[in-house]
């Protein structure tokens, strides 16, 4: 039956979206932490193997075309999953630590995460917005929840009112499109668009919401602070796996809404919005010493390599894009989770990198994890950072697009000073102070050493079971 049909195209948001609920009620019916957080890892990972089964499975749409299955949309579901996972198993020693760990918190983090698989499956911008706003609005309570701490409240003030007018011009854009074609649907719309006025201004007010949730320049403001106000862990969950949703979303609107041929003109846009973005975000990374203030802007940076494989505007350039996403959320949840271990022991203000001095022969394992992490973030060989970019580059130096991945490099060469600058007071400063560390659960040092290990291994062996996916993926366009 159809109905079964679509229930098992969406089982992963399904999954994750009852946890949720069951998450609520036991907390609600005071049942313990432990079992309230085995609930969460447990439906995580169960909606992850799922989504692993459905990367091979057939392309098409369900829920009468609301949402795509298979192809990109699989692989958003299991890139944004892979995010939520490693997050919330880092997350019960940094809660416990901050006294965060309770049951909304988990409820919170499921929610978010059926927002997010809603959105990298959208086939209709009506799914698209209701997907964004389920994501956006949890995402909002946890950038608060540091709520005795200036910074939280800042955080949570700053996302909320610069979201919410975000989300104003995209309703507003949605509007528009359907005011110029009648229809929602991104095929749809595609097919009955023509280049007016109204649907020209429309499809760039959808931009623009789309761009402030990437954090693009210059939608970006609010990056910066919501990451330093937000708890560390939490800081790591939205900075992957809310950007792999966003992103995928974005590939979703160019390939199945934007008439074929119009793509000049969003091309033309995407380069200019990439290296304002590239640019900006790594020279005021450059002058950060807070070190979450850093990776808050040098995520910036990456959604700008990440527009240059959508400027690229090619199946490869996609599929690249799609690979960087995989490759972004293995080294930046692993260098979250690392400060976050640091920060859990010593309080906010040991994200000053000052305070990093010395730790890397003081705890060898963690300083050996970050530099692995910050290498990848650098880009440099033969960490999955790189060959991540190597195939966002490559891409769009088939597309011609040589000028924008000669800044591209150059911007990203610029990244390896503030990257390198931690390691130098990880290894060649003397420590200010003595600092004590607790030990981590097995829990904890386990998903950091799977994940040092995994962008190691796929710097090595690019190949996964993406070996037939990337070719397998081209076909998806």
């Amino acid at each position: 039956m159809d109905y079964v049909a679509d229930i098992l195209a969406f089982l992963p948001g399904i999954v994750v979206a009852v946890a949720g609920l069951t998450v609520l009620m036991m907390d609600a019916f005071k049942r313990s932490m432990t079992s309230i957080y085995g609930v969460t890892v447990a439906s995580l990972l169960i909606a992850f193997l799922i989504s692993l089964q459905g990367l091979f499975g057939e392309t098409g749409t369900a829920f009468t075309g609301m949402i795509v299955t298979g192809g990109t949309g699989a692989f958003g579901m299991f890139v944004v999953l892979l995010g939520a996972l490693f997050c919330t198993v880092i997350s019960k020693d940094y809660f416990e630590g901050t006294d965060l760990h309770n049951g909304e918190v988990y409820a919170m983090v499921l929610f978010a995460t059926t927002g997010m698989l809603g959105l990298a499956v959208s086939n209709d911008l009506i799914s698209l917005f209701v997907s964004l706003e389920t994501m956006s609005i949890a995402l909002y309570v946890l950038a608060g929840l540091m709520k005795t701490e200036k910074t939280g409240a800042e955080a949570a003030l700053k996302y909320f009112l610069l979201g919410a007018f975000s989300t104003g011009f995209l309703l507003y854009g949605i509007a528009l499109i359907y005011g110029a074609t009648g229809v929602t649907n991104l095929q749809a719309v595609a097919a009955a668009a023509e280049m007016t006025p109204l649907f020209l201004a429309g499809t760039a007010l959808l931009l623009v919401g789309i761009f402030f949730k990437i954090a693009a320049v210059p939608f970006h403001m609010w990056t910066p602070d919501v990451y330093q106000g937000t708890p560390t862990t939490l800081t790591a969950f939205m900075a992957t796996s809310a950007k792999s949703a966003t992103f995928v979303a974005f590939i979703l609107v160019l390939t199945r809404m934007l008439p074929d041929t119009d793509t000049g003109t969003w091309t033309n846009m995407l380069q200019v919005v990439a290296v304002l973005t590239m640019v900006v975000g790594n020279l005021i990374a450059l002058a950060q010493d807070n070190v979450k203030r850093m990776l808050a802007y040098s995520s910036i940076a990456h959604a700008g390599y990440l527009l240059v494989g959508l400027a690229a505007g090619t199946a490869a350039g996609y599929t690249g894009v799609l690979y960087y996403l995989f490759a972004y959320t293995l080294m930046n949840v692993g260098a979250f989770g690392v400060i976050a271990y640091y920060e859990r022991n010593h309080g906010l203000d040991f994200t000053q990198i000052d305070s990093y001095a010395g730790l890397g022969f003081k705890m060898p394992v963690m300083g050996v994890m970050l530099s692995v992490f910050l290498f990848s973030l650098a880009g440099i060989p033969p960490m999955v950072g790189f060959i991540g970019k190597y195939y966002v580059f490559a891409a769009a130096v088939q597309a011609g697009l040589i000028p924008l991945v000669i800044i591209a490099v150059l911007a990203s060469a610029a990244s390896v000073y503030y990257y390198l600058r931690v390691m130098v007071y990880l290894y060649f400063r003397e420590a200010h102070k003595e600092v004590s560390m607790n030990p981590s659960s097995l829990f904890f040092r386990g998903a950091l050493l799977i994940l040092a290990a995994l962008t190691i291994y796929y710097g090595v062996e690019p190949v996964l079971p993406f070996t037939g996916l990337i070719e397998l993926l081209g076909s998806y366009y």
